[in-house]
């Protein structure tokens, strides 16, 4: 275990997906449970919500209960992971503001995660400077908990090279105080990146392609229905085309070999499913009631338990307050020792006043 640190989290912009769960959540779970880690940190990020959300604040203040909600439902246990909501911790702001003397407009402009973003957001002519800087913000939040490893998606390892950059030149201008994170990004494609149910690239409420690990078990079953397939797959007989194909996409993130015994006894594995698709002779009603089957089943339990913390809404406040409590202790002892490399403890700093009220003395004499 030794001193290794994760810390991870997301913007609460509204309730978590499927493309949450496969690309982090779900995994999270498996680390926060691995006994390897000294401490799993899950931060509610919402002040790098508010970035661009400022005008629209209660959009944020009321996500942040989905995504708790979210959160333990899938498995998250307050007792091996610190729940804190990332605007509790005044810490990060002070750490942003030091680590901001480190950065230049130029780097932060080739910040490729930045750049996308930025085009995404329409920010082009009047980017608000807390959005262009929340990669210095998100090294404070990485390095405040000095965690170790980062699980992130490739599209945020600009993010991660961006801290290490921070952590290397602070380590060399003052102190070798911070921890140098290492990304940890999912294995297989499918959970890098799980298409909405229309086919396209990315899950959006707005565009209403989304299975939300809340949605009930007659939602779950509509979407998959209407789920994007092989748009030349006309006919059952007709050979199936596996690129592109979500259902395909999502049997491959969510489908386990137990799951064709229990639902789909006559084909082995899913490279069984694919080759007979491909050939022609498999109808995409067939496969995705497979895909529901086994969906359902692993939804169902996320659900119930949401359930049961929904009934008892102030305590699942006072699981973040306490998380927060703790989440400000870890930070505030970085911060000290941030401080103190820096030479700006100054009230602490009894040699330094020692020697100033000796020269000061001498010059008065």
């Amino acid at each position: 275990m030794a001193d290794k640190i994760i810390l991870t989290g997301d913007r609460p912009t509204g309730k978590l997906h499927v493309g949450h769960y496969v690309g982090s959540l779900r995994r999270r779970v498996v680390l926060q449970n691995s006994g390897e880690y000294k401490r799993t940190m899950v931060m509610i990020a919402d002040a790098q919500a508010l970035t661009d959300n400022f005008d629209n604040p209660e959009k944020v203040r009321q996500n942040i209960i989905e995504v708790a909600l979210d959160y333990l439902s899938v498995g998250l246990d307050p007792e091996k992971s610190v729940l804190f909501i990332q605007s509790q911790i005044p810490e990060l702001t002070e750490l942003t503001f030091f680590y901001s003397d480190l950065v230049t407009v130029a780097r932060l402009q080739r910040n490729p995660t930045v750049k996308n973003e930025i085009k995404l957001r329409n920010f082009e002519a009047d980017i608000p400077v807390g959005f262009f800087t929340y990669p210095i913000s998100q090294a404070a939040d990485i390095t405040a908990f000095k965690a170790t490893t980062v699980p992130v998606g490739e599209d945020q390892l600009p993010m991660i090279e961006q801290t290490r950059e921070i952590v290397r030149k602070f380590n060399s201008i003052y102190a070798p105080v911070l921890v140098e994170p290492e990304a940890l990004i999912p294995s297989d494609a499918a959970s890098r990146r799980l298409p909405g149910t229309d086919g396209k690239a990315k899950m959006s409420k707005s565009l209403g392609n989304c299975i939300y690990l809340s949605d009930d078990a007659d939602t779950v079953a509509a979407r998959i229905k209407t789920m994007y397939t092989d748009p030349e797959h006309l006919r059952v007989s007709d050979p199936g085309h596996l690129e592109g194909n979500t259902v395909f996409t999502y049997l491959e993130a969510f489908s386990r070999p137990e799951h064709f015994e229990r639902y789909l006894p006559e084909y082995a594995s899913l490279d069984e499913l694919k080759a007979h698709y491909t050939r022609g002779g498999l109808g995409d009603v067939k496969v995705k009631k497979f895909l529901t089957a086994v969906m359902q089943e692993e939804l169902e339990p996320i659900r119930k338990r949401r359930k049961e913390y929904e009934r008892d809404i102030p305590a699942v406040y006072e699981i973040l307050k306490k998380g927060s409590e703790r989440a400000r202790e870890i930070a505030a002892e970085t911060l000290h020792e941030v401080k103190d490399a820096m030479r700006i403890n100054y009230f602490e700093d009894s040699e330094l006043i020692r020697e100033q009220a000796e020269r000061y003395r001498k010059a008065a004499e």
